[in-house]
């Protein structure tokens, strides 16, 4: 299947969780279930910007005017009365204008006397004042659904007085390993056996995707230990299960076996992309399945071609997809055959703008640290005829 609809297929009916409410302080990176519109106006009235005095423009337009000081206005503390000819109020930033006053006189451009103040800058008609709702007013839209909220936006939020806001569900990941020669990291392996490692880049970039994640360990090449894991993330509730590895020999056929003996329907179990050919997907009721290869790159290509943009739909997010950019190729690369490929390559941004995308030397799909040094997957479509360096590549930069 090519990965255009591979993906497609994988995207297929996911619809965005359902919506709850949370605190502000536990809303950060969640998404956004619908629009926020504010629920005051910001200011709510003309407050002063600067310490100084509030004052009519047409009694202090000019140098050495006198003006007699009537009053005080803190923030929080208004002024109750109308400021009239000849007069003006002390104000601290963050006070409300008095009635009667159109200008902030600043507390340098005034000469303080018993009394009152003389004026040594004269005063322009709203200057120094932020007028009411110049921020926002009730009713605006500030927030839009199908957004994942930053710190700006939780300031925000609260300034527009939600104390809650409403977002989707995080999806829940469950993530099961196969492979009887899998051994934890710490552990030392023995003949033929090898670190685990897959699970923790994958629930990294799970959880980096705003997912919460369940690690269900690692499965023996049983067709009873793996559909015993398949039972465990159904029983959890998780929206989304995957699967590393397969057999023994890495080709996925008991993961198969057991994913169907236990009623998942399969949409596909092949994909002409490197690396990543034998990826699968299937449904378990609402449960996804997504089942990636053993080898540590194609199940990290794999999981974040696929499984990234399922968490995004599946979190209500108005754009799931990966951004495609454009940068120059490092090096020489050869034709392709009838795969898709993505190419791991580091990334250099040269003074004059340019990005430089140069593959790896080994593109192997078991070198991890290859994978660790790279920074974005050049694409490489079906068939691609050989392309030197310095031509134009299509690149998805991975995660930072």
């Amino acid at each position: 299947m090519p990965v255009a609809d591979a993906l497609a297929a994988v995207l297929a009916g996911a619809d965005p969780l359902p919506e709850e409410a949370v605190a502000l302080d536990s809303a950060h990176h969640r998404v956004l279930a619908r629009d926020v519109a504010a629920l005051r106006t910001q200011p709510p009235q003309a407050m002063s910007a600067m310490d100084g005095y509030a004052v009519r423009a047409a009694d202090a337009g000019h140098a050495a005017a006198r003006l007699k000081v009537i009053g005080e206005v803190a923030a929080g503390r208004p002024f109750e009365r109308t400021v009239a000819v000849g007069e003006a109020v002390r104000i601290f930033t963050g006070g409300v204008i008095p009635d009667g006053a159109d200008a902030v006189i600043i507390q340098e451009d005034t000469v303080v006397e018993a009394g009152g103040i003389t004026i040594t800058e004269p005063a322009l008609p709203g200057r120094h004042i932020r007028p009411a709702g110049v921020d926002f007013r009730q009713g605006d839209v500030l927030l839009a659904g199908g957004n994942r909220l930053t710190d700006r936006d939780l300031s925000l939020a609260a300034g527009m007085n939600y104390p809650h806001l409403p977002v989707r569900r995080r999806p829940k990941v469950a993530i099961l390993a196969t492979g009887d020669e899998l051994v934890m990291p710490g552990e030392t392996p023995g003949p033929g056996q090898i670190v685990y490692s897959n699970g923790y880049a994958l629930r990294a970039l799970a959880r980096d995707e705003g997912a919460e994640t369940v690690d269900l360990g690692v499965a023996a090449d049983t067709i009873e230990a793996t559909t015993n894991g398949i039972r465990r993330a159904r029983d959890l509730g998780a929206d989304v299960l995957v699967t590393t590895g397969g057999a023994s020999v890495g080709d996925h056929d008991l993961v198969k076996r057991s994913l169907e003996a236990e009623g998942v329907t399969m949409a596909f179990w092949r994909i002409a992309m490197r690396p990543g050919k034998p990826m699968m997907h299937g449904r378990l009721g609402a449960m996804r399945v997504i089942g990636l290869p053993g080898n540590p790159v194609s199940s990290y290509v794999c999981g974040f071609l696929f499984l990234v943009p399922l968490i995004r739909k599946l979190s209500g997010r108005s754009v799931v997809g990966h951004r495609h950019e454009t940068a120059l190729l490092g090096r020489d690369v050869a034709a392709n055959d009838l795969r898709e490929d993505y190419l791991r390559a580091r990334l250099e941004a040269r003074s004059d703008g340019s990005l430089i995308a140069t593959p790896v030397d080994h593109q192997d799909s078991s070198l991890l640290g290859n994978l660790a040094a790279a920074r974005a997957l050049v694409i490489r479509a079906p068939f691609a005829p050989a392309a030197s360096a310095g031509s134009a590549c299509d690149i998805l930069r991975l995660p930072n």
